[in-house]
């Protein structure tokens, strides 16, 4: 029997359905990788999230044949010198595209229009106004060119915005009106009234918002980072922040998470943060589930070839 270890805490849900589906399977379970690593040893197939992944992991699943990542990125399997190349890695790319718009979104309409402030006078039943920003007539500039800005780049449209993008492949994209590649990244920047981080981690995208980004930055403009933590210089963001070089930032992910208590951004007015929840949805496992069955349909067929997702490393 082919051994499938399912190493993630929404385990329960996918169970039922695996032992349904393929009852050929030796199916074990953990919450997570980490408390796992006496079933390594044998497993064919781990479903498991990227970031557990580690070289001692990798090395111990002396059987491992294919990785069902339960997210998107692979930054730690492309880090890991103990991924033997052999080893099919697929993914959960595709179905984060709305719920990561709609999370850009959050934050945009929030930072601009300043509404946590009128929550606070809300509850201090304090009246107060003040002109509020539209979105209709900014220019957002969109780093990256997956299928999550294929999904954000025309709801931006959709508010009478102006979308820029930034592609390692700079092409013509639907609902943008221009792309360039990294290198024209500044350039671009000094347009933005919002900066949008949905770009997967690379020795190209890592610090790509650093000091001299920010201050091409208008005063006026926010970096929204819903991508890897890694993807800001953390320390020029925050002096950024502090002496106001730019207006605010909406932050989902962070260099070390969860972000530690006593780090400044939790008491910054001009910071709205989120605990690196933009890609999950209230119907995140049944999206999910479609491809952990499809794709083991064709592992177990011999059909490699036809596994969706599938990413060199």
């Amino acid at each position: 029997m082919t051994c499938l270890l399912f190493a993630h805490r929404d385990f329960p849900y996918f169970v039922p359905k695996l032992r349904a589906a393929f009852p050929q399977l030796d199916l074990v379970t953990a919450v997570d990788l980490p408390g796992a690593e006496d079933k390594l040893a044998g497993a064919e197939i781990i479903v498991a999230v990227d970031h557990s992944f580690n070289d001692a992991r990798l090395a111990a699943a002396t059987k491992l044949r294919w990785i069902q990542t339960m997210t998107t990125g692979t930054d730690a399997l492309e880090r890991s010198r103990a991924l033997r190349q052999d080893i099919v890695v697929t993914t959960m790319r595709g179905i984060h595209g709305p719920q990561m718009s709609e999370m850009a979104f959050l934050f945009m309409l929030n930072l601009a229009r300043r509404f946590p402030q009128m929550l606070d006078n809300q509850r201090a039943h304090r009246w107060q106004r003040w002109d509020q920003v539209r979105l209709a007539g900014k220019t957002v500039l969109i780093v990256g060119s997956g299928l999550v800005a294929a999904a954000l780049a025309p709801r931006c449209k959709a508010f009478g915005m102006t979308v820029l993008g930034v592609s390692r492949t700079p092409r013509a994209l639907d609902s943008f009106d221009r792309v360039e590649a990294y290198d024209r990244v500044k350039e671009l920047a000094t347009q933005a009234d919002f900066l949008i981080l949905i770009a997967p981690y690379s020795k190209v995208t890592h610090h790509l918002v650093d000091a001299e980004l920010l201050a091409a930055m208008k005063p006026t403009a926010f970096v929204l980072n819903l991508a890897r933590g890694s993807l800001c210089d953390e320390a020029a963001l925050l002096d950024a922040l502090k002496t106001k070089r730019i207006a605010g930032a909406g932050l989902d992910v962070f260099n070390t998470e969860p972000l530690p208590a006593e780090h400044p951004f939790w008491d910054m007015d001009n910071v709205l943060m989120t605990p690196h929840c933009s890609g999950s949805s209230d119907d995140n496992l049944a999206l999910q589930w479609p491809i952990i069955e499809g794709n083991l349909r064709c592992f177990l067929d011999g059909r490699v070839g036809d596994m969706i997702n599938r990413v060199t490393l």
